[in-house]
């Protein structure tokens, strides 16, 4: 049986539309995944520095150890350092990455501070714009117009709340618009994943802290 190019330019036409209206009906609530609507409503650190920003989103996940005990992965995220937590063989192979993500925590990528740089293999490194360690990261992914920030919030005794939170500037082109349009999907994604990947690595730590206690 042949299939005329027509008709599979016709029927990737017809998924592409599908995926695109399918992205714009579950925007709304992927913007806000796993997040209450105080976290939504809330002033986190780093919003000032994106202060009129068209997208924001804000993820959140609840994980079952201290903050001490979720900390160290984000204070050793990067290339070469601890990884992104997320689907490690997508980011090894666009470069992000050189080897899988970390399953124990690295001491000697501890002491993030402000003015360090997270490097993200041939993508674009991440300043680190404010560190509070056990409580807030704020780092800048690209130049006065796109800042990604971590806020740990404890959660009785031995749980924590980590809320991420993206603020994009608004695009100054045509371009630009679609370039954010395109990023969007493939950025819940994997910030999902990683939030996830991280949940699962800070549990096992404190079960491994509990045990040794």
């Amino acid at each position: 049986m042949r299939i005329s190019t027509k008709r599979i330019a016709s029927g990737a036409a017809v998924a592409g539309g599908a995926g695109i209206a399918t992205w714009v009906l579950a925007r709304p609530r992927l913007e806000r995944w796993g997040a209450t609507n105080a976290e939504v409503a809330a002033t986190l650190p780093g919003d000032a520095r994106v202060p009129n920003a068209a997208l924001v989103t804000t993820n959140a996940v609840t994980i079952r150890a201290r903050p001490a005990e979720v900390w160290p992965w984000l204070a050793q995220m990067g290339w070469r350092r601890g990884g992104l937590y997320s689907y490690d063989w997508l980011d090894r192979l666009f470069g992000y990455l050189d080897r899988d993500s970390a399953e124990e925590v690295l001491p000697e990528f501890q002491h993030l501070q402000a003015g360090d740089t997270i490097p993200i293999g041939r993508g674009l490194s991440w300043p680190v714009l404010e560190v509070e360690p056990e409580r807030a990261l704020v780092l800048e992914l690209v130049s006065g117009k796109v800042t990604w920030s971590f806020a740990l919030v404890p959660v009785g005794e031995r749980s924590t709340r980590l809320i991420t939170r993206s603020r994009c500037a608004s695009p100054e082109s045509l371009r630009e618009r679609l370039t954010y349009l395109a990023i969007e999907p493939p950025a819940f994604i994997m910030t999902r994943k990683m939030l996830l990947g991280i949940k699962r690595r800070a549990e096992a730590l404190a079960r491994r802290r509990e045990r040794s206690a």
